[in-house]
């Protein structure tokens, strides 16, 4: 089989990682990739949202199954070109991309799925945005209805942050066209987790549960970004809450978008909320996170590039994901002064001595070449992922592999997986102590 990777991301390389290592795929090509990637792709010099480019491309290659790693190319509707040419793609169309796109699309099919979720309210006038805020007693998020690079939900503790976050998204158009429309609903209070399941349009597989870390800085503070850490599994839940999910969020949520004559085939990310016994749905995404999708694609066995091709011909039903027992923390290594202005060209070295250590995988987010020596070339840089049979041994070998791996600037979170191993106790700021290696 051959297989195309769309995107440029950590995320793309852990795919193309994958999907390297699957008995049925004899090629990957991956486009536009980045430095990482062509340790295990050939690099294809077509922008992700180059659709017709990216069609002819796997028509004269004769591609198998194309793989859509970020969410703008589906929202611009790449699966429809590709399926109209009888080509074999992983993801939902562009109606059933709205889900992701459009954050009122997707409350509304909540609400008529009966998924659980946050009391909400759309806005187009930024008046009447306010207003709504003035009479409302209690913290709110604000969101920009459309896709903002996972930087568009502000989560405000007062009215006077929520006003200034609607100043900030429909008055100074901080997040472009995204902000032009708002959605604002309560804020909840608990434990943040993702979920994701393959589904077909009728039928779906859970994959597993990830931690992610939004913010910047330790102890969930600064501004939101596309994602500081994430680990998996996650011990502090109980063993029923994915099956929970699948009865209460993705099936409803798949008749749902039947109903609407909308199917929806791909990996359907759930952003939930957990407080005790109640979980509310914040937010659906199309594709897999990042760097969600690093963690779990170090624990995935198996086919990958089978069980995305079951996807594609809708027929994930009899299909059985399998995930290792062991646990797996990603680190992401950003650029200074992430999620705000930060340089570029800044030499990277280290990176052969963390990839050493036994269990870790460093994937590649925003890395370049430049006169034969790696350099910074994004916000977030690396993602740094270790695999051990605990997770405090697992965090031990991550941070300790981040270390090795040096650029002028450096930032990373030292709390991933904290949550974890101390109970949720908020403001712990540094990593767990080094376990012996196994």
């Amino acid at each position: 089989m051959k297989v195309l990777v769309i995107g440029k991301g950590g995320r793309e390389h852990a795919l193309c990682w994958r999907l390297r290592q699957s008995p049925t795929v004899k090629r990957v090509f991956c486009a536009s990739g980045n430095p990482g990637i062509t340790q295990n792709a050939r690099l294809v010099p077509l922008e992700p949202t180059n659709i017709i480019g990216l069609a002819e491309f796997a028509e004269a290659q004769q591609i198998d199954l194309t793989v859509v790693g970020p969410e703008e190319p589906l929202a611009l509707g790449i699966v429809n070109e590709f399926e109209r040419r009888g080509l074999k793609i992983f993801g939902p169309s562009k109606l059933a991309a709205q889900l992701e796109a459009s954050k009122s699309f997707a409350k509304s099919v909540m609400n008529e799925a009966g998924v659980p979720t946050a009391a909400a309210a759309v806005f187009d006038d930024a008046e009447q945005a306010r207003d709504f805020v003035r009479k409302h007693d209690g913290p709110l998020v604000v969101k920009a209805d459309s896709l903002a690079l996972g930087k568009g939900v502000v989560v405000c503790d007062d009215a006077e942050s929520a006003l200034a976050a609607i100043d900030d998204a429909m008055e100074r158009k901080l997040f472009g066209a995204a902000g032009e429309r708002i959605v604002i609903e309560e804020r909840l209070s608990g434990e943040e987790v993702s979920f994701f399941a393959l589904c077909d349009g009728d039928s779906a597989v859970p994959i597993g549960l990830v931690q992610d870390h939004k913010t910047v800085f330790d102890g969930d503070r600064g501004p939101n970004t596309g994602g500081m850490g994430a680990y998996s599994p996650l011990p502090q839940f109980g063993t029923g809450l994915e099956s929970r999910i699948m009865s209460e969020v993705v099936s409803p949520t798949l008749a749902a978008m039947r109903a609407r004559g909308t199917p929806f085939r791909g990996v359907l990310f759930v952003g939930l909320m957990i407080n005790g016994e109640r979980l509310s749905v914040l937010e659906f995404n199309v594709r897999f996170g990042d760097p969600e999708c690093e963690a779990l694609m170090m624990r995935l066995e198996g086919d990958l590039a089978g069980l995305l091709l079951d996807v594609a011909k809708g027929d994930i039903a009899r299909s059985y994901v399998k995930l290792s027992p062991e646990s797996v923390v990603a680190v992401v290594l950003a650029s200074g002064g992430y999620p705000g202005d930060y340089r570029k060209g800044i030499a990277i070295r280290g990176l052969e001595s963390a990839e050493a250590i036994d269990g870790v995988q460093v994937f590649h987010s925003g890395t370049a070449v430049s006169d034969g020596s790696l350099v910074t070339n994004g916000g977030r840089v690396m993602v740094v992922c270790a695999k051990a049979r605990t997770l405090a041994r697992a965090a031990a070998k991550a941070y300790r592999a981040a270390d090795l791996i040096e650029f002028d600037g450096k930032h990373l979170r030292r709390d991933i997986g904290l949550k974890a191993l101390h109970g949720s106790q908020p403001g712990a700021t540094s990593a767990p102590p080094p376990e012996q290696d196994e």
